[in-house]
């Protein structure tokens, strides 16, 4: 059973009903479980290999885990999983990878407006089942929180070393993802996953 201390379900089982999705709610909280799980297990282990990489080669070498590990990480989830994971940012590094699809950037918009409420980041999560022209897709997010250990990569340019920002702007020229603040939303890991049709 899903935890009553997200204070998520009721708002999902009402957006689901608006929608007139055709799916249980108990559906819906099963999928849900799993996805969640898979999101925690993805984070701790991204998190450990950035703060191992960070301890012992340095803020510039921790740019290549979130370059590099971390879509081998969520693609090697995929695959086994037969989902799409990946992450999405309220403001990108990379915009091939980073960006979100529309259900992503509602989810997102969402997330901003819970936080503003008062809602806490490290429990936020958004589910729904909804039906696109290709198919229907079990939808899921967690939200991403900025953290102090973030604004070494993320933060304004005082909280960047040198080495950082020279690297951030040789390897991308559009990088939008800096300015950040502790607490602020900084994005989420998003899950789709394809379900047979009714």
């Amino acid at each position: 059973m899903v935890s009553s201390k997200w204070g998520l379900w009721g708002g999902v089982f009402a957006l689901l009903a608006s929608l007139n999705v055709q799916a249980s709610g108990g559906e819906v909280e099963q999928r849900s479980e799993e996805a969640l799980a898979v999101t925690q297990s993805f984070m701790q282990q991204l998190g450990k290999t950035m703060m191992r990489t960070m301890k012992q080669e340095g803020p510039v070498a921790a740019i290549k885990v979130c370059a590099e590990q971390a879509p081998q990480m969520t693609a090697q989830i995929s695959r086994q999983r037969g989902w799409k994971v990946t992450r999405i940012g309220t403001r990108v590094r990379n915009p091939m990878l980073g960006m979100g699809d529309t259900w992503e950037q509602r989810v997102l918009a969402r997330f901003q407006q819970r936080l503003a409420e008062g809602d806490a980041l490290n429990t936020m999560v958004f589910a729904e089942i909804v039906t696109e022209p290709d198919g229907r897709y079990f939808r899921f997010a967690k939200a991403i929180g900025v953290k102090p250990k973030c604004l070494v990569c993320h933060g304004s340019k005082k909280d960047m070393p040198e080495a950082v920002q020279q690297l951030l702007q040789a390897r991308y020229p559009f990088d939008q993802a800096t300015g950040y603040r502790p607490g602020e939303l900084r994005g989420a890991v998003s899950i789709k996953q394809p379900l047979h049709s009714m």
